[in-house]
């Protein structure tokens, strides 16, 4: 059978096998790429059975990539991240001359820079030991952006982790302030604003965020970290890890297993586990690097994942898939 119909196919002229063999992969591109859609709408439906985990108890948002956080009692979630009107998650970020990102990693007192928001929230205070309170009218930045980032001299190119992003300089006030801060000069350092509503970075897609590593949402749950202090003699707090979302109720590591977290009515699409760098082994309250590198150093023993090499996995990163507000005490669920 398979041989009548390949010498009925060399029977055929030249061109109309060109043209047959082309319907043909067509087709099988056609029905690979319907494949491939009705697969992501499956993988992207939020599930219509939950069950509760626990309760949320803490809520962060960081402003500046790898400074302090603002702690909240209530946040709005959009596809960027967690935010309130003009303070948005990791907007900002410090970058040298040439537009690459600076973090905590090179520059450790980096998460002693404590950001605040005054009601209504457009402008940003930055304090920072042994300096002058930084104020950053982000409203007038956001003009800026609105009325067209291309046409204006501020407008720059940044990189984070080898993707470009557009963004606006914040000014050479601001600069010499950071400069001096982590560099104990007057120049050197830049801070940048991301203006946009949407993602430029595919690193995860859409989900990526605005300056994030990963996602635009990481989860953790407090009693992984309470297992984690079992093994350490110098104890660590959740915010050693930088979640957006602390969660309590659940068993220690249970969040692995969540493919679906709703927090209220918000829902978020799990992507990948947040592994863990370095910068755990800073603590928050004095930017000092542990000197045995904990406790980076005790989750290497344990929570490893082998197919996602040497860093150990602490927290999941999420992707929003129903927008809405969270506050402290809402019910958290998982699918």
């Amino acid at each position: 059978m398979l041989q009548r119909l390949v010498d009925e196919f060399r029977a055929v002229p030249v061109t109309r096998q060109a043209l047959l063999v082309a319907a043909g992969l067509g087709g099988v591109a056609l029905v690979s790429a319907a494949a491939y859609l009705a697969k992501q709408r499956l993988d992207n439906t939020p599930p219509k059975r939950w069950r509760k985990a626990g309760e949320l108890t803490e809520i962060y948002v960081y402003p500046i990539k790898s400074c302090g956080p603002v702690v909240l009692q209530a946040i709005d979630c959009i596809a960027t991240g967690p935010g309130q009107d003009l303070m948005r998650d990791r907007t900002f970020l410090v970058t040298n001359e040439d537009g690459k990102f600076v973090t905590a990693r090179m520059k450790p007192k980096m998460v002693l820079i404590a950001p605040r928001y005054d009601a209504p929230t457009t402008t940003l205070y930055l304090q920072a030991p042994g300096m002058p309170e930084l104020r950053i009218d982000v409203g007038e930045l956001a003009r800026k952006a609105t009325r067209g980032a291309t046409a204006d001299p501020v407008t720059e190119r940044s990189v984070v982790w080898g993707e470009g992003v557009t963004v606006l300089d914040c000014g050479d006030t601001v600069a010499q302030w950071f400069s001096r801060y982590l560099l104990d000069k007057d120049s050197g350092y830049r801070l940048r604003y991301y203006p946009h509503a949407h993602s430029q970075r595919r690193r995860n897609g859409d989900d990526t965020g605005t300056l994030h590593d990963e996602t635009s949402y990481m989860l953790f749950n407090e009693a992984s970290v309470t297992e984690l202090n079992g093994r350490l003699e110098n104890k660590v707090t959740p915010l050693r890890f930088r979640p957006n979302f602390v969660v309590r109720g659940p068993e220690p590591y249970a969040e692995d297993r969540w493919k679906w977290v709703r927090i209220g009515d918000v829902v978020f699409r799990y992507r990948i586990p947040c592994l863990r760098c370095v910068f755990t082994t800073i603590d928050p309250d004095t930017g000092v690097a542990h000197p045995d590198k904990e406790p980076l150093r005790t989750l290497k023993q344990y929570r490893q994942i082998p197919a996602l090499g040497e860093s150990p996995a602490l927290g999941i990163h999420l992707g929003l898939r129903r927008a809405g507000s969270v506050k402290i005490g809402d019910s958290v669920y998982f699918a």
